[in-house]
C-alpha cells in the first residue's frame, strides 16, 4: 500500500454487507478500483463471524418492510453461493413454536404471511411437531414448521467471499480503521492510508453511526449494543434437538429471542440473550469498554425506559436479565420443557447486535435502514437477518446510491 491511494469506490467495513457490497459493485462495474478499509486483520471479526449461521426464512417480516423484500430472495442466493463453492451447508429445516396460550392468531397471521410471501411453511399440530422435534412442546398444540431452512458456516462464507474478491481485483485494506474524512476533498484518513474515492459506501456496523456522523448523515440514530450470549446443550443429557427450535416471537421486538439451533459440527446450542453490552465491542467481562460510549449506552437505555415505546419496560423486564443462568434457562425451558439447567454450560460464542436507536422518538430501528450523504451511501440499520440478506441487500445499496 503506498500513501494518497486513489480509488472510484471506498468501503468502510469488511463485513458480510461491505463484502456484498463490493461483489455487486465487481458485477455492476467490472473496470473499477475498489477498495475495502478494513479496522481488524480478517474480514467479519465482528457480527458477521459471530451470527448463529441460520439462513433466516423471512417469515416474521412485514411485507411492506426491507427486510421482507431482501430476506427470502438474498437466502436463495447465498444458498447457491454456498452450494456452488462446495460451502458447508445443511438443510435442517425449522420450528416455530408458541410458548404462550392464546397466540394462535398470530401464529396464523405469520403463517398466512409466509405462504403469500411463497415462503414454504406448514402450518402443524402437536402431533406433527414432536414428529419433527419430539423435546419441543407448543402451548397452544399447533406449530409451523420451515423445512427448508439451512445452516452455514459465518467465518467460513466470509472468508471465501474476501478471497475471491481479491482475486477479482478488489483491495483489501486490513489494520486500518477509518479516523476521519474531508469532505470537499473526498479523502478518508486511516491509520496509515489517505484514499481519495468516487463514491463512499458505509458498511461500518457497530461503528456505523459513528461514520455517518462525519458525514453529517443520521446524526439523529444512535447505536445501542446488545450483547448476545449462548449456552451449550451437553452432549449427554438426553435431549432431542434435529434442527432449530424457536419461540413465536414478540413481533413489536426487533429480537427472536432464546431459541435451540443445531450447528454444523453437532452442538446444540441455546441462546441469544438480548442484554444491553456496555461497549461496542464488549464480549467479555470489562474489555471493550469505553467510559464516554458507556455512559451514552446507559443515558439511551433511560430514555427508552421512560418513553416506553415499544413495550421498552416489558422487554427489559422479560429478557434484560437472562445473562443470569436461572433466568436463561427459564427462557429455555419454555421451547424444550425436559431441558434441566445442569444441561447448558457456558458457550465461549459471543456476540454484538448493533441495534440503531432513533433518538428523536426513542425508538428501537425495527428495519433496515439506508441513508444517502454527499458521494456516499450509509447503511445504518443491518441486523438481523442481514447476513441471509447480504447478496440481495446489496443490490438495494447499490440501487438507492443510483450506482
Amino acid at each position: 500500500m503506498t500513501m494518497g491511494t486513489q480509488t472510484d469506490f471506498l468501503i468502510i467495513g469488511a463485513g458480510i454487507v461491505g463484502l456484498a457490497t463490493a461483489r455487486e459493485l465487481r458485477t455492476r462495474h467490472p473496470e473499477s478500483k475498489i477498495v475495502i478499509l478494513e479496522k481488524e486483520d480478517v474480514p467479519g471479526r465482528h457480527a458477521s463471524g459471530r451470527n448463529s449461521g441460520v439462513l433466516h426464512s423471512g417469515i416474521f417480516y412485514a411485507e411492506d418492510s426491507l427486510k421482507a423484500k431482501v430476506c427470502s430472495q438474498g437466502g436463495k442466493e447465498l444458498k447457491e453461493y454456498c452450494f456452488n463453492n462446495h460451502l458447508s451447508i445443511q438443510k435442517i429445516g425449522k420450528v416455530i413454536v408458541p410458548t404462550q396460550e392464546n397466540t394462535d392468531s398470530i401464529l396464523q397471521m405469520i403463517y398466512e404471511r409466509g405462504k403469500k410471501n411463497g415462503i414454504p411453511v406448514n402450518l402443524i399440530d402437536q402431533k406433527e411437531l414432536k414428529g419433527i422435534e419430539p423435546d419441543a412442546e407448543s402451548k397452544t398444540g399447533k406449530a409451523l414448521h420451515l423445512p427448508e431452512v439451512c445452516i452455514v458456516e459465518g467465518v467460513e462464507v466470509v472468508s471465501h467471499l474476501a478471497g475471491e474478491l481479491v482475486q477479482k481485483g478488489v483491495e483489501i485494506y486490513y489494520n486500518e480503521p477509518f479516523l476521519s474524512v474531508d469532505l470537499k476533498k473526498k479523502m478518508v484518513k486511516s491509520k496509515q492510508e489517505r484514499i481519495s474515492y468516487g463514491y463512499l459506501f458505509n458498511a461500518a456496523g457497530v461503528y456505523a453511526d459513528k461514520v455517518a456522523h462525519f458525514f453529517g448523515v443520521g446524526e439523529q440514530y444512535s447505536i445501542l449494543p446488545f450483547k448476545g450470549l449462548y449456552y451449550s446443550v451437553l452432549p449427554d443429557s438426553g435431549l432431542r434437538v434435529n434442527g432449530l427450535i424457536y419461540a413465536l416471537p414478540n413481533l413489536k421486538f426487533p429480537f427472536l429471542g432464546i431459541h435451540f439451533t443445531k450447528r454444523l459440527n453437532g452442538e446444540i446450542a441455546a441462546g441469544p440473550t438480548v442484554v444491553p453490552a456496555l461497549g461496542r465491542e464488549n464480549y467479555w467481562g470489562f474489555r471493550g469498554i469505553h467510559p464516554f460510549d458507556t455512559f451514552r449506552i446507559f443515558y439511551s437505555l433511560f430514555n427508552l425506559y421512560l418513553a416506553n415505546h415499544q413495550n421498552f419496560r416489558a422487554f427489559v423486564w422479560n429478557e434484560g436479565f437472562r445473562f443470569i443462568k436461572k433466568r436463561f434457562y427459564e427462557g429455555a425451558k419454555s421451547l424444550v420443557p425436559s431441558l434441566r439447567m445442569e444441561h447448558l454450560v457456558k458457550n465461549s460464542k459471543v456476540g454484538i447486535r448493533a441495534q440503531l436507536v432513533n433518538l428523536k422518538t426513542m425508538e428501537l430501528v425495527n428495519d433496515f435502514l439506508i441513508e444517502k450523504g454527499e458521494n456516499s451511501t450509509h447503511v445504518l440499520n443491518a441486523v438481523s437477518p442481514a447476513f441471509t440478506s447480504s447478496f440481495a441487500f446489496s443490490k438495494l445499496v447499490l440501487d438507492q446510491a443510483g450506482i
